[in-house]
């Protein structure tokens, strides 16, 4: 047999391995987003209602603030991403403000 000639059926040969799959193309990374300053939106409409009701906003945003971070205590959350760290802190905090708040009103 001569390297020219095929090979004969049947016989062992050695197939070839085909070629490695090209590498998956990077997936594109999204486009960051522009900073969304929400929050200085949400300051402004707090203080707002605040300039607007007076201290009957405040004792509402320092009760729903207590009564959020009371749950979350409840849930199990001890440090929150408020500056004060410690929820039993920012309870304190927001237990004061609305005491405050409610002598306004009184007084």
């Amino acid at each position: 047999m001569t390297p020219d000639t095929p090979p004969a059926a049947g016989a062992d040969q050695a197939t070839p391995a085909p070629p490695p799959a090209p590498a998956p193309a990077p997936a594109p990374q999204p486009a960051k987003e522009p900073y969304d300053p929400l929050r200085l939106c949400v300051y402004a409409t707090v203080a707002l209602l605040a300039w607007l009701l007076g201290p009957w906003a405040v004792l509402g945003f320092a009760v729903l603030g207590f009564a959020g971070y009371w749950r979350a205590r409840r849930a199990g959350l001890s440090r929150s991403k408020c500056f004060l760290r410690d929820t039993r802190l920012v309870l304190a905090y927001l237990g004061l403000i609305g005491l405050a708040a409610l002598a306004a009103i009184i007084l």
